[in-house]
């Protein structure tokens, strides 16, 4: 006899995409753009997941202006509202120069002018890896859980 499957609801996934430039000034908008797109999905600005992911996409879209800019070409922003968490993607076009993975990020040096990107991304997020993507580059994607009471809906 089959296993019996329950029947489930279905599943609402929201996202976001946007391609900016590779400039501080397309790594500012990055983070200006999610705080908006996730108040406008019911995650308050003030709550704790906004902030996390706003930190996050501030260090990612750092990252892929200073290391990952090939000029000419843009880095690419996704943002996905999934049941439970918050998953944020910066993907750029350059794939000669990757960052470490989750296991492996180190703390800088306590002088160090430079290094703590990824640290933050490891300390905020619930879950992130490093990707490659074709054509060449790669992709950085991190997961935010939702905390409780972040929703109003």
């Amino acid at each position: 006899m089959a296993p019996h499957i329950a029947a489930q609801g279905p599943v609402t996934v929201r996202m976001f995409s946007q391609r900016l430039s590779p400039t501080p000034r397309g790594a500012r908008l990055a983070r200006h753009l999610v705080l908006a797109q996730l108040d406008e999905w019911g995650v308050p600005r003030d709550s704790e997941t906004a902030d996390a992911v706003a930190v996050i996409v501030a260090e990612l879209a750092a990252n892929a202006v200073t290391h990952g800019r090939v000029p000419g070409r843009d880095f690419e922003l996704l943002l996905a509202l999934l049941p439970g968490s918050v998953r944020i993607e910066v993907t750029d076009t350059r794939d000669d120069r990757r960052p470490p993975g989750a296991r492996d990020v180190r703390e800088p040096a306590p002088l160090a002018e430079a290094g703590r990107g990824l640290v933050l991304v490891d300390a905020l997020a619930d879950r992130w890896e490093v990707v490659d993507r074709d054509p060449p580059g790669k992709t950085v994607r991190a997961e935010v859980d939702l905390r409780s009471g972040c929703r109003r809906d």
